[in-house]
């Protein structure tokens, strides 16, 4: 089964890739970052492709938003992200699309190395593997999407619900508009609402707060 591996971390990606090798796999490619890994997956056409959400350059959110792309121009690539922390944005992005063969696990998984190989397996063969910390935050998320806004974020988001503009938003409550905006990407994020969102996303997101409220 080929395997392509995305993980800047040297140590672990070295470990994942003897491991595999060790396990009956085939590794075809290491890659660092998500440009090579995309590329990876076009030369490669992986079984089953194995992702660090952190990448370079700005070790952020890379290397799940190149799953997502990765699945996209190859509809129904197995991904397996791998990450030391949950990306809400993105997750939830990832797990929805459809066609199966996804998962998320937390890197202390790896050590449990008979259930990592079963999840890398199950969605090779088009199933999920989600790790229980994962699912537990993203229900959390989603059933109080409240409680994940700072105190400043409720506030400019109440004003939003009212129909202020920004520069209204600044002056009730005594912030610069740099402030505004920067809180209301906070709420956006939060609220899980990207920017290739189909609705508009001050819309959707004062939905979301009446609908909590």
């Amino acid at each position: 089964m080929r395997v392509v591996i995305a993980e800047d971390n040297v140590l672990l990606s070295t470990g994942l890739e003897l491991l595999l090798s060790s396990s009956g796999y085939e590794v075809a490619e290491v890659t660092t970052d998500a440009e090579g890994f995309l590329a990876a997956v076009d030369r490669h056409r992986p079984a089953v492709t194995l992702v660090d959400v952190r990448l370079p350059p700005s070790f952020r959110d890379e290397g799940i938003r190149a799953a997502i792309e990765a699945r996209r121009l190859h509809p129904g690539l197995p991904v397996l992200v791998l990450s030391q922390y949950v990306e809400q944005l993105y997750a939830s992005e990832l797990l929805s699309s459809s066609g199966g063969g996804v998962g998320y696990l937390l890197k202390d998984r790896i050590s449990r190395i008979d259930e990592f190989l079963a999840a890398l397996d199950r969605v090779a063969a088009g199933g999920t593997a989600l790790d229980p910390d994962v699912v537990a935050q993203l229900l959390a998320r989603r059933t109080q999407p409240l409680s994940t806004l700072t105190r400043r974020e409720r506030q400019v988001l109440a004003l939003m619900a009212e129909g202020h503009d920004n520069a209204t938003l600044a002056r009730k409550l005594s912030i610069t508009d740099n402030a505004v905006h920067k809180h209301i990407g906070n709420i956006f994020a939060k609220f899980e609402l990207t920017e290739s969102d189909s609705g508009h996303r001050r819309v959707r997101a004062v939905l979301t707060y009446l609908e909590a409220r």
